[in-house]
Order: structure tokens, then sequence, then C-alpha cells
């Protein structure tokens, strides 16, 4: 995908979808972070609904900590991995309280430093929460990234560094948006919507589909 194209790519998603944003829910950046630490392996369908029941019952470092192991699986047991996740959200949250004053910290090493916290969800928290220019690569964005020509990579990290490079800056902090939800609903995984495809002109992929038959 040449300069031109990718122009026309990101001003035509960005004229559909002015202000995307996450289908994660929050109301603050911790109930992000945590949100996303839980979504790991999981739909952010699945996630909301297991945090429609925590968070009014604890939405911050220590009162998630004075639920306990036993009290927090109770709530997220229908998220998939949920053993794991409630023992590194409880880490997390500890680490929180005596480090960093019940705050999220802001800086990516500080995030990566927090027990289930990667670089894939310290980007989304940096982006989304702090609105820094980052690139959180999911399996939609890897998947896109390729496909399309737009930043090819033979992993995560190299399509990350190849969409930092080559998005413009004026639409780099709503990208991770954009190409997340145009990779669930419409670039799928086994069959693209290419006949649905706003931005199909722009794309390199090569065997587009087409609508089926009735």
């Amino acid at each position: 995908m040449n300069v031109k194209a990718i122009n026309g790519f990101f001003a035509t998603l960005q004229a559909a979808n002015p202000m995307p944003v996450t289908e994660l829910e929050y109301t603050s950046v911790f109930e992000l972070l945590s949100a996303v630490l839980l979504s790991a392996q999981a739909t952010d369908v699945g996630v909301n609904k297991a945090t429609r029941k925590l968070f009014p019952v604890a939405n911050t470092p220590q009162a998630i900590l004075d639920l306990g192991l036993d009290g927090l699986e109770s709530y997220i047991k229908t998220i998939g991995l949920y053993h794991s996740k409630a023992k590194h959200l409880l880490q997390t949250c500890d680490m929180l309280v005596r480090l960093h004053g019940g705050k999220v910290p802001r800086t990516r090493d500080a995030l990566e430093a927090l027990p289930g916290v990667g670089r894939k969800t310290a980007n989304v928290v940096l982006n989304v929460a702090f609105g820094e220019p980052t690139m959180a690569v999911d399996t939609h964005i890897f998947r896109l990234g390729n496909r399309t020509g737009l930043a090819p990579g033979k992993n995560p990290l190299e399509v990350e560094k190849g969409l930092l490079q080559r998005i413009p800056p004026a639409y780099m902090v709503d990208a991770h948006h954009w190409l997340i939800l145009h990779g669930r609903y419409v670039c799928q995984a086994r069959k693209p919507l290419c006949w649905q495809c706003g931005v199909a002109q722009f794309c390199d992929f090569q065997t587009k589909t087409v609508a089926p038959t009735a």
C-alpha cells in the first residue's frame, strides 16, 4: 500500500466514523486497565457483561483487593482464563496501591511492570486513556497490517512498528480503534466482507471476496 492509498484508507475510515471509541465499557483509567487485562483471549461483549456487575461493587485497586481472590473470581468467572486473570488483577492492584498511590501510571515501563499487562495492554491504556499515538496490535490489527499491505510483519511488534511509521500523524491517535473495528466487523479472518468494505479500493488484498448469491 503506497502513501496515497494509506491517506485515502484512513480518510475514508475517519469520514465513516469521526469519533471512534473502544467497545470496552469503563468510566475511569483503572476500569479501562482492568477491562483490557480481562479481555485477553475473550470478547469485549463477554468482558462487559462481567464488569457491569464488578465495577459497581469494586472499581478501585483497593476495592478489588478487598474482594479477595474468591470474591473477584465470582464476578469474572464467565470470562475465559478467569483464574489466572483474577490473580494478575489482584497483583496489579497491590502494585498500584503500594507503588503508585492507587493510580494507573502513564509510562510504558511502569505499565508493563504490572502483572498481566503486556505491551498490547499498555498500548491500549496509553492510547485510549492518555491519548498517546500508540498502536496496540491484536489479532485483528495484525491481520489487517498484513492482508491490506498497510504494514506487513512476521510478528505483532513488526506490524506495530510499521504502522507507527506509515500512518499519517493526523490519524494516529484514532487509528487503533478504526483498525480494530474494521477487522472485527468487515475484514474478518475467515472471509473478509470485501463487497461491503469502504476501503477496498486502497487495499492490496488480491483475492477480494464477492457477495454471496441468493
